[in-house]
């Protein structure tokens, strides 16, 4: 059956709340709708960045989290003339503040059930518990939604994911499906624009492309023993730093970063049963000219935001998460062993009836 759902995300960049209409089966019947964006004021995003510093819970910040996502699904109904009683569920990711599936802990904060109070909408949450402690990764959850969208396009594929982290789908024949994190995403580089500057990111990437890239600092970042793991893998936000670039200028350093991001991607490609014959980057990352340059230059194929196709590269998370609610009230799979490493196919998510 299939089912009017709004799909909602608030990614590790902390940059806002993307919300987005689809129409789904949870299988191959995908119609995407109208989507929003909504910035988080600085004082939240503060409070965000606090608790994804210390990987604390915190019950204030999470219910200030929760009505935030209530107030964008209202301006997301206003913007389309559309009556509440017209949705069937909401997917609901909220925010990850801890991840550590080595230690079978992950923490996304969200109220399910005061967002199902507060828009009268049946809504799932808690997404990727089940799949941790079933010995998962937890992430990424995306690909089962990549896979549906994609049904048309040539194959092998590879969809990339540039948010806080990044993350490859790699699509194959006969529905076969690989997906792991890459490595940083915008999360470094944004945190060193912000330490450096004060702002929230490199916008276009055009202090990036100014700079160097400092192939010493480079390895640094390269030697982490994550690049050694096999895939399916996943990190944390925080798990890398920025002590290879301290004595860099400003320029110089963020350039490398790129550099890091795209590296980190290409060192990616021997984990991969087929090498891609295109490369479609979605998440805030595909804006920065300088990462995709980068990308470009060190995977030396075709590499296109996935406008390019005709998708919306800032509403696939969202729309995915609308899709994979769906397949949680239906019981079927949100992971795979291809995909977060978990020992089966499993189900997840926790449902909240509305009120």
């Amino acid at each position: 059956m299939i089912k009017n759902v709004i799909g909602l995300m608030s990614g590790t960049s902390m940059d806002g709340i993307d919300a987005a209409f689809l129409k789904t089966d949870g299988l191959l019947h995908v119609e995407v709708g109208e989507a929003i964006t909504v910035a988080y004021s600085e004082d939240l995003r503060h409070k965000l960045s606090e608790l994804v510093s210390s990987g604390m819970y915190s019950k204030n910040v999470e219910k200030q989290i929760t009505v935030k996502h209530a107030e964008v699904i209202t301006q997301l109904l206003k913007k389309t003339n559309t009556a509440v009683d017209e949705i069937d569920l909401i997917g609901f990711h909220g925010h990850t503040v801890f991840h550590c599936p080595a230690r079978r802990k992950t923490l996304q904060i969200g109220d399910g059930e005061l967002l199902a109070k507060l828009t009268g909408v049946d809504v799932v949450c808690d997404f990727r518990s089940n799949d941790v402690k079933q010995g998962g990764q937890g992430a990424p959850l995306v690909p089962l939604y990549h896979q549906a969208v994609a049904t048309k396009l040539t194959k092998p594929l590879a969809i990339l994911n540039l948010g806080g982290v990044a993350n490859i789908s790699w699509l194959g024949h006969e529905d076969d499906l690989l997906a792991f994190d890459t490595g940083p995403g915008n999360a470094l580089l944004d945190d060193f624009i912000s330490l450096h500057l004060g702002e929230r990111q490199d916008t276009g990437g055009k202090l990036s492309l100014s700079g160097n890239v400092d192939q010493s600092s480079l390895s640094k970042f390269l030697s982490h023993s994550y690049f050694l793991e096999k895939a399916p893998k996943s990190l944390d936000r925080n798990e890398f730093d920025l002590t290879p670039i301290s004595k860099l200028s400003i320029a110089d350093g963020a350039a490398t970063l790129c550099a890091f991001t795209a590296e980190a991607v290409a060192k990616s490609v021997v984990l991969l049963p087929e090498p891609p014959k295109l490369w479609l980057v979605t998440g805030g990352g595909r804006h920065n000219l300088a990462i995709m340059r980068e990308l470009t230059s060190r995977l030396g194929t075709e590499v296109k935001p996935v406008e390019d196709v005709g998708w919306d590269g800032d509403a696939i998370e969202a729309q995915a998460f609308g899709y994979l609610a769906v397949r949680s009230l239906m019981g079927l799979p949100l992971s795979l062993p291809s995909t977060t490493g978990v020992p089966r196919p499993l189900c997840g998510g926790v449902i909240f009836k509305a009120v």
